[in-house]
Formats: C-alpha cells, structure tokens, sequence
C-alpha cells in the first residue's frame, strides 16, 4: 500500500502507522539537556480541550496514613472532533489480603471546564482548582459504590521536564502532527474520604498530581508504559516512560524527579525503568514485570549529583485490567487485527526501600511504591 493511503487509512481508522523513524519524534528529552525542568504557573494547569483526536486525564494518587492507595481520575477523550466523552473513574487498593479493589467508572454528563479552564465540571462530579492554584477539590456522586470528596493540596512546586513537558511527533518539525505532555505535582497531602457500600473511607494521607495529554492516537503515540510513584517520610519519587510504536523508532522517552516533602530535589529526563523479571502472561502473552529496577540521576540547584533507585520483587499484583474488556468482542478482533492493539495494564503495590545518594551522602529510606506497566501494542 502507498504510505499516503496507509496513512489515511491510520488517520481514520487507527491502524498501524508507516516507519518514519526515531527522527519523527522529538522528544522532551532534548530540552531536558538546557533546561532539566521548569516549575509549574497556574496557567499550565489549564485544560486545553483540544479540537482533534486526543486524550486529557487528570489523574490523582493517594497514599493513605492507613497504608491504602486510591486514585481518582477525569478522562477527557476526543475522537477526531466527531465524539467527545468524558469519564471520572475512582479506584481503592485495600491491600489488607482479604478485600477486593473497589473500581468505579461512569460517563460524565453535561460535562464543562470552566470559563478560565483551571476547573471541570459536569452532573454530580467537579474537580475545582483553589484561586491561588495551590488545592484541588474533586467530588463525584456518579456512582453509589463510590462518593468522592477529597482536597488535594501540593506541598511542593510541581514541575514539567524541560521547557514545556511536551514531545513533539511528525516529520516536519516546525509542524508536529501530534505530541506527549505531563505536568506533575509530585508531593501533595490530603484530606477528605471515600464513602462506599462498606463505610466512609479516611483519605488522609500523601498524594500526587498529574495532567497529562496525548496528543494523537493513544495507540500511536505509546506501544508501552511504565510508571512508578514511590513515598516515604523525606522523599517522593515519581517516573513517567512512555515507548512509542517502531513507526517512531521504539523510541523510548523517561522523565520524572525526586522532591523533598518540601522541595524539589531535581527532575529532569533520562530516568529509567527496567523490568527485571518478567513472567509470560498466558491469556495475552505479554511479558508481565514480577521484578523491576527503577533509577533516577539528576542534580540539585546548589549543583549536588543526585542518583537513587528502586529495586525489588513487585509481588502480587493488585491488579490486571483488559483496557478493552467492555468492547464487544467482534470490535476487540478487529481493533487487535487492524491495529495491533490489545492493552492491559498491570498494577503493582509494595513497601520497599529507597536507596538515595545527594553529594557524598548516601541514604536509605523505607516506604511505599505503587508501579504500573502497561502493554498497548
């Protein structure tokens, strides 16, 4: 086939891409080598609502006192201007051995941003940005199994890797056709609670935030992901790794920082996330981490070297989604036929060790990681 076809073929249909290469990408990586990352404004906090084929989340993690780790999520999806949906998903991770995960996730009606777009708002659910950008509020009643009313509040500035926190996809490069954004507030505390069939759930703990846009196809922009958040009582970790399909050179693009519970350390890209071991999945064949090493390098604004890492057995998975398990499954044949796709994510929550050395000062530190890696295509 003609690669314009191939490619007006993709553009509707979201099948596979051709070969452009690596030098289709420009990744945030290169900023990172000027500029390692810029602290958030108000302004970046923004939803952009952008008018062609992508996907916006809002995405916030807690780390309870009582050693729970819950999320709650807005989706904001746009299917080449002719559908757009939006989702709130919340999401509760007992670990106590005995009670299973509470999922929740409901389409959003008479869905809005605000007229600043700092805030989202729709039938029984907001997530409201505070006036001086400091707290978010999220509430939803969308779902009896879940009632959410939480505040997240950061405690550090958040921050971007690079100039702008954006990869650019496309062969000309004055005019990308598509691209990758994340925004991180990576410490947070909150306040706030759960209530569920079961009783009201105390949220109070650690969080984290993260505002992150793809830009084009999902599908064609990652073929894999990993992400690590990682707390304990002087430090926060966060790492985002995205790996784009061979139509952009498998080309891998890793950014994330370590802050204090106060100030931000470093971020900056390269980091890196390795899965150490790995066990075939039998029902999809993808090669499901069961061990993983996570490292970051970067230096501090008084010119410390930073290096630390996570390693460990991940243990048993809290989770395994089939991204698609809701989709008929004549849809699901064609979807993975036409376009190689068959997404799963894998969650994974465990108390581990943090191994950190800032100058000549080496320490470890124990606390809580919650992984995810995810399989696309």
């Amino acid at each position: 086939m003609f690669q314009w076809a191939q490619q007006t073929l993709a553009n509707v249909a979201g099948t596979q891409e051709p070969h452009y290469g690596p030098e289709a990408i420009q990744s945030v990586e290169a900023q990172a080598k000027d500029t390692p990352y810029t602290e958030l404004t108000k302004d970046d906090l923004k939803w952009r609502q952008l008018n062609y084929t992508n996907v916006e989340t809002q995405t916030f993690y807690v780390f309870t006192n009582d050693g729970k780790i819950a999320m709650a999520q807005v989706i904001y999806s746009n299917v080449m201007s002719l559908n757009v949906t939006v989702q709130f998903c919340s999401k509760v991770f007992y670990q106590d051995g005995k009670t299973p995960n509470l999922f929740s996730s409901n389409p959003l009606h008479n869905h809005t941003a605000s007229e600043d777009k700092f805030s989202f708002l729709a039938d029984k659910c907001s997530v409201e940005l505070s006036e001086d950008g400091s707290a978010y509020h999220i509430q939803s009643s969308t779902s009896d199994k879940c009632l959410v009313d939480v505040t997240f509040t950061r405690t550090t500035p958040g921050f971007k890797v690079g100039k702008d926190g954006t990869s650019y996809f496309g062969t000309d490069h004055a005019n990308p056709w598509g691209h990758m954004y994340h925004g991180f507030w990576p410490a947070c505390t909150v306040t706030g609670r759960y209530r569920t069939e079961g009783g009201d759930l105390d949220m109070s703990g650690k969080g984290v935030y993260i505002h992150a846009i793809q830009g084009m196809k999902p599908h064609h922009a990652a073929a894999r992901w990993n992400f690590a958040n990682f707390k304990s009582p002087s430090y926060n970790a966060i790492m985002m790794e995205f790996t784009t399909p061979a139509s952009y050179g498998t080309t891998v693009v890793n950014v994330g920082g370590i802050t204090t519970q106060d100030t931000i350390l470093f971020a900056g890209a390269p980091q890196k996330a390795e899965h150490t071991e790995t066990s075939q999945d039998a029902e999809n064949e993808w090669p499901a981490p069961t061990a993983g090493r996570y490292t970051w390098h970067g230096t501090t604004k008084d010119g410390k070297e930073v290096t630390a890492e996570l390693a460990a057995p991940l243990g048993d998975r809290l989770d395994r989604i089939d991204v698609m398990a809701e989709v008929p499954k004549f849809v699901k044949q064609i979807v993975a036929g036409a376009a190689g796709t068959k997404p799963y994510i894998y969650q994974y929550g465990l108390k581990t060790k943090l191994k950190i050395k800032i100058g000549d000062e080496e320490k470890e530190e124990d606390g809580q990681l919650f992984t995810e890696a995810t399989f696309i295509s």
